[in-house]
């Protein structure tokens, strides 16, 4: 019996899992790979799977999705909208959405499996379909390289992947080079000597070391990163106090600092802590700064020959007006760690997954829409069609283009 996408998807999206917790969407996976004929190995990575199917001689080819929902209250108002919750690694109970469209990934390799397998007639090598774990997390793809996954599957002669995006659906696009930032998440504490809010000259106030530390933050890109480079450093938390009349004994920020090259980076991060450290000794702090370095991404970097060759292909089945230059992306990815473990070439794309309607007149080459609802918000609601089929026509497009 042929998959429904449709009903998959809807049931996916109702039904979201936080990360290295997607038991659920794991199995549903590996039922339907054993159901295609595909060899099945589950548990890669603490919840990745991974269906292997051998068909004579030819390249190997690894078709990638990732899994992972958000903890994200969804507010599209769809009718197949989720309620799940679910319990972060904090222990807090928090509301779960595939607010970015990972049910859309999963559903579009599964159709993609299908039809690969009920094709082989027309092909011969070996595809590799992969369901990541905690992509969201930046770890996913490293937990199954480190659990033995190229033990398990053959070498990939190119790693293949996409994610959906503020696009028109229906719409690819793909760049050649570095495609995603790098991504660092820091948290830093700063440490002073608490008292009472009348008496601020017996402490050492540690949520006025964080403020002012978040505003020095903003100077290394305006002073330490050249015009002709990019970075993005962004204070996304800050913690301090638990009451107006009391100055804490410590205070904490969190950033998320984006990068496109290995130079920038290492700059950025040891202006970061440079900066911190120099705060905490101008205000007297009774220690310095402890920084702790949490999730992490690297560049994702398109093989150029390999790009091409995918672009090739999907115009020739897509057409030339389906089919763009996305440029360079500051939101980050792990799937190149799935290629670099092995020395693969990686070509990594968008769909699109929006109503038409939503972009007349407007000019992609600037990058994506900032006026429509994008990944990681609550309102962010892909079109199943022609989401779905493009996402499927575009893994199985490139997939062919390696297969003998």
């Amino acid at each position: 019996m042929a998959l429904n996408l449709e009903e998959i998807y809807v049931d996916l999206h109702q039904n979201p899992e936080l990360s290295f917790q997607e038991f659920r969407t794991a199995g549903i996976v590996a039922g339907h790979l054993e159901d295609l004929g595909y060899e099945v190995h589950t548990e890669i990575g603490q919840t990745g799977v991974v269906g292997v199917l051998f068909n004579g001689d030819g390249p190997t080819v690894l078709l990638r999705a990732d899994m992972d929902g958000l903890p994200v209250l969804e507010e599209t108002g769809l009718d197949y909208a989720s309620e799940a919750r679910g319990t972060d690694r904090a222990g807090n109970d928090v509301p779960v959405m595939h607010a970015c469209g990972h049910d859309v990934h999963v559903t579009a390799l599964l159709g993609a499996a299908e039809e690969l397998a009920e094709t082989t007639n027309e092909w011969s090598g070996t595809v590799i379909a992969l369901f990541q774990p905690a992509e969201e997390e930046g770890g996913g793809a490293q937990a199954m390289v480190d659990d033995g996954l190229y033990d398990i599957v053959p070498t990939p002669d190119v790693v293949l992947g996409q994610h959906v995006g503020p696009l028109p659906a229906g719409l690819v696009g793909l760049h050649a080079g570095v495609t995603m930032a790098a991504a660092d998440s820091i948290g830093i504490t700063m440490h002073g000597v608490g008292g009472h809010g009348s008496r601020p000259e017996t402490t050492v106030d540690p949520v006025l070391m964080t403020a002012t530390l978040a505003v020095r933050l903003q100077q290394i890109v305006s002073r330490e990163v050249g015009p002709l480079e990019q970075a993005v450093v962004t204070v996304g938390q800050i913690h301090g106090g638990t009451k107006n009349n009391i100055i804490p004994a410590k205070a904490s920020l969190g950033l998320s600092v984006r990068t496109f090259n290995r130079d920038v980076r290492s700059r950025v991060i040891g202006a970061i802590e440079r900066i911190a450290n120099a705060e905490a000794e101008a205000a007297g702090a009774v220690r310095a700064p402890e920084i702790e370095y949490q999730e992490s991404f690297p560049l994702t970097v398109n093989d150029p020959d390999a790009t091409e060759r995918a672009r090739t292909a999907l115009t020739e089945v897509l057409g030339a007006d389906n089919v763009i230059d996305s440029g360079v992306v500051s939101g980050s990815e792990d799937v190149g760690v799935l290629a670099d473990a092995v020395g693969a070439p990686l070509v990594y794309w968008f769909i699109g997954g929006s109503d038409h309607s939503l972009f007349v007149g407007a000019d992609f080459t600037q990058g994506f829409p900032t006026d429509i609802a994008s990944n990681h918000s609550p309102l962010f609601a892909p079109v199943i069609e022609p989401t779905l089929s493009a996402g499927v026509r575009a893994l199985v497009t490139t997939a062919r283009e390696w297969l003998a």
